[in-house]
């Protein structure tokens, strides 16, 4: 073994966040789901199961995407086990990015330290999110489709709204993210070589003097933000060169919200009898709260994602009253069709650009 190599494989013990500690401390501090029937249990689970491939189908088409693909079910999950699913692909994610730390005795306790931290917030997330398709987990391509059963069960009781459609809903939401990235060839490595750049410029800076020396200027930005709330601190702390992959980022996310959104929706009445009233009382869930949730969630981004769903569905919706699904699907081509962040709040710029 070389020098080059031994260093390699001396610091690969040391990465930043241990996730094996954030995993196993979110699905500690996970909470229950909610008191059900055993038999209202198994039947949701079910359900959540045979769902997703009938999901996908109606999915495929209204969007015309995915011919040919084999038709896959999802993994029903509970709160733990989405947790530890979550910090599997965080791992995968980013371990070709994040920098592995100089080898150290204080280095492992570094990262299970990290690794606590951010197992905290995996149990927060974890006892609300109600599905998510992860591009990287599984053992191929495929991904994994995880449903969180106790998550959707909960969201439905409180909703008052037939349990069935609900998670067929929830289903579409999700199965739209899978055909996103299945069905567009590039979309995967695209989407992990941006984060990478993101990841890797943050950990190569110059640290908390470079943070620090951008402050004055980022509040003089704070002054001149919109109203909306679109300039988040930590986005106006970084360098010129992380803003533009931040950009591309957060358009690209965006732009996924809310296609699955206008797809879950767009479906129609035919598939899931109640949809109008799941999204009007399902869009007033998102804004409730109490003081407390409402404060962790802006912490967390979870308010900014929000708005994604409602920007990211507004232009899908304007794209495809103006040019037809197979108008809006010029989107997948490659990384040059995809909408800009200022294309994402200005449809017919994106249309002049690309029709």
């Amino acid at each position: 073994m070389n020098r080059a190599q031994q260093q390699q494989d001396e610091q690969a013990a040391n990465p930043l966040v241990d996730w094996s500690v954030a995993a196993s401390t979110g699905a500690f501090l996970a909470r229950g789901g909610p008191s059900v029937s055993m038999a209202e249990a198994e039947r949701a689970v079910a359900e959540l199961r045979e769902l997703t491939v009938d999901a996908e189908r109606h999915v495929r088409e209204l969007t015309g995407l995915g011919a040919g693909l084999p038709l896959l079910p999802g993994d029903v999950v509970d709160r733990p086990g989405w947790v530890r699913a979550a910090a599997a692909g965080f791992d995968e994610l980013t371990s070709r990015a994040l920098p592995l730390t100089q080898k150290s005795p204080l280095a492992p306790l570094v990262a299970s330290g990290a690794g606590v931290q951010t197992g905290v917030v995996l149990a927060f997330l974890g006892s609300r999110v109600l599905g998510q398709y992860d591009p990287f987990g599984g053992d191929d391509k495929m991904g994994r489709l995880l449903l969180v059963a106790p998550n959707v069960v909960t969201a439905q009781q409180a909703m008052d709204v037939p349990g069935r459609d609900f998670r067929m809903w929830v289903c579409l939401h999700e199965c739209t993210h899978r055909l996103q990235f299945t069905a567009v060839g590039w979309l995967r490595d695209y989407f992990a070589d941006e984060v990478a750049r993101l990841v890797g410029g943050l950990a190569e800076s110059d640290g908390l003097v470079t943070i620090l020396g951008r402050l004055p200027e980022s509040l003089r930005e704070v002054r001149k933000a919109k109203a909306d709330g679109s300039l988040a601190l930590a986005e106006l702390l970084q360098s010129p060169a992380q803003r533009e992959v931040f950009d591309r980022i957060l358009a690209l996310s965006t732009l996924l919200e809310g296609h699955a959104d206008y797809v879950m929706d767009a479906v129609g009445p035919e598939v899931v009898p109640s949809v109008a009233t799941i999204r009007r009382r399902f869009t007033a869930r998102r804004k409730g709260g109490g003081l407390l949730d409402r404060l962790l969630r802006s912490l967390l981004g979870i308010d900014a994602k929000v708005r994604q769903y409602a920007l990211g569905a507004t232009f899908t919706r304007r794209v495809v009253d103006a040019v037809g699904m197979e108008g809006f699907n010029a989107v997948w081509t490659s990384p040059n069709t995809l909408p800009s962040r200022a294309e994402i709040r200005d449809p017919q710029a994106w249309l002049r650009r690309v029709h």
